[in-house]
């Protein structure tokens, strides 16, 4: 039969327990979790509906919330996107401006904003197929876009919409 007195902790122990940081999720991790959920069920609630989501409102609502810093870098991915991936369609994905093929992210944006971060990112899944030998980025810190950057960036984004 188990014992029913409680065991005898120190202080000491319970005092560190409580000061030691918990070692999951962020809540900028939950909270872009929370709208990835969110997506999901707004897509099943559309169902058959032949009304499907205005990605590209989406996305630029999503852009124009951001702080300045983030969102000049967004809004040039954006247009670097369209200019050079135009059959990749505009969706949020986990809160963030994404770029899909037939529903599936090939290449997507975060902003430093989001998960305090030093930098914002540009990154690609591995549908975006960027192979290059036995090793290769998938994502980018950005802090600013210059003209080489921006080119190195539509060749990605070209490559990743061609991968097919």
């Amino acid at each position: 039969m188990p014992s029913t007195r409680s065991s005898a902790r120190s202080t000491t122990a319970d005092d560190s327990a409580k000061s030691e940081k918990y070692d999951g999720f962020t809540e900028e991790e939950r909270d872009a979790m929370k709208e990835r959920a969110t997506e999901l069920k707004a897509t099943a609630r559309r169902g058959s509906r032949s009304a499907k989501p205005d990605g590209e409102t989406e996305v630029r609502a999503k852009i124009a919330e951001m702080p300045d810093a983030d969102r000049v870098l967004a809004e040039r991915l954006h247009e670097i996107v369209a200019a050079n991936a135009p059959e990749l369609a505009p969706k949020l994905w986990y809160g963030m401006p994404a770029y899909a093929r037939a529903g599936e992210v090939v290449c997507f944006f975060q902003s430093a904003q989001k998960f305090k971060s030093r930098y914002a990112t540009l990154g690609f899944s591995d549908l975006a197929r960027l192979d290059d030998g036995t090793m290769w980025a998938t994502s980018y810190a950005l802090t600013e876009l210059t003209a080489a950057d921006e080119a190195r960036i539509a060749e990605l984004v070209a490559k990743a919409a061609a991968a097919g």
